[in-house]
């Protein structure tokens, strides 16, 4: 690398130290969204109200009531009536409601049926769906407790057994994708708003006025936010390892190498995010549409691209971070080789490839101001 770069990327650095703002946003970001995302997001909901009203007031019904209560997902809120469980529910006071009707234990007898009720609120569609996929665990420790007696033998035996996450530790999903986030907010935006400002300060044309040739201009202001970009990955990979205990099960030399492809993706584009608007303001609204908003809520992080409409689905094909999120999470729980992740490998080349041509194009040194 020749001088000229080192250079520009010496200058670069001597920016990044002066801007206060810059550091804290390289330097603490990392730490704060590496803590608030494993720890805050949680698919495996708890602790949910539920309104209980005993018509029954049998040892039967209350061996029901506390099977809902000692499984931990739920915290009772005993009403005196049904119509004060709805208005539990109508007030948020609570998300379901049990009803236990008054001839609950006579109906328990052999050749009868009893039937308890059971309200959720549809407004919180994840709290629904996890109070769905309770009842069933529910009703068996239930059933075994009623008749722990009597050997019942069922026709049939389904037994589940979870790959990869056999916990379903929200944390483990989470974690491998902080690295995709991260990287986009430093990339995009430090080279966007950076990248931005000389052109605002004038100080771009001076250094277009110069014999470097515009490639070694580009080399040599991104190298040191690469540095940043590949430090904070490390960071994310350190505290998965001894803060979330994630596994890793794949190659390191894979990661991180996707993960400085994904890195110069982002660098790219902010770029020319800088060259495109050379105004802060609209730099950072630019690459908040194009880079963060994305990469959090169509990128799979959050939310399974393969539940998207079609055309959403495909869509979220030209995001970069959706096929280094893949990657992420095969490498880490899977412990996928190269040929299992060979495609997404391949799509985040070939994005890649497209974003530099398309910076390096747009950069050019007769550029006008």
């Amino acid at each position: 690398m020749n001088t000229s770069v080192w250079a520009i990327a010496k200058k670069e650095v001597f920016h990044i130290v002066r801007d206060p703002f810059t550091l804290a946003l390289a330097l603490g970001m990392p730490v704060i969204m590496v803590l608030f995302f494993g720890f805050a997001i949680e698919f495996n909901l708890d602790r949910i109200p539920l309104a209980i009203f005993d018509g029954s007031k049998t040892v039967s019904s209350r061996n029901l009531i506390d099977t809902f209560v000692s499984s931990n997902y739920f915290i009772p809120r005993y009403v005196v009536n049904p119509s004060q469980a709805i208005q539990f529910m109508d007030e948020g006071r609570a998300k379901s409601a049990l009803i236990i009707k008054p001839e609950y234990a006579r109906d328990l007898a052999p050749n009868k049926q009893a039937i308890v009720q059971i309200l959720i609120d549809g407004t919180d569609n994840s709290a629904a769906g996890s109070v769905i996929g309770y009842l069933g665990g529910v009703q068996k420790m239930a059933l075994n407790k009623e008749f722990s007696q009597i050997t019942v033998r069922e026709p049939v035996q389904i037994k589940t057994r979870f790959l990869f996450n056999s916990e379903l530790n929200s944390q483990w999903f989470v974690v491998p994708g902080l690295a995709a986030v991260i990287i986009a907010i430093l990339s995009i935006l430090l080279t966007a708003l950076t990248v931005a400002r000389e052109w605002e300060n004038g100080s771009m044309e001076l250094l277009l006025g110069t014999p470097v040739r515009p490639i070694e201009i580009i080399i040599g202001k991104l190298l040191p936010y690469s540095v940043m970009g590949m430090i904070a990955v490390i960071f994310v990979f350190i505290m998965s390892q001894m803060v979330f205990k994630v596994p890793f099960r794949g190659n390191f030399l894979l990661y991180f190498l996707s993960s400085l492809i994904f890195l110069f993706t982002y660098l790219a584009q902010g770029l020319l995010i800088s060259v495109l608007t050379r105004k802060q303001q609209m730099s950072m609204q630019v690459a908040m549409l194009t880079g963060l908003l994305p990469t959090i809520l169509l990128s799979g992080f959050i939310f399974p691209n393969e539940h998207m409409p079609a055309f959403f689905y495909y869509f979220t094909m030209i995001l970069p971070a959706r096929w280094f999120i893949q990657i992420s999470r095969e490498l880490f729980l899977q412990g996928s080789g190269f040929m299992q992740i060979l495609p997404p490998f391949l799509a985040l080349c070939l994005i890649f490839s497209v974003m530099l041509l398309l910076a390096t194009r747009k950069f050019k040194k007769d550029v006008e101001p």
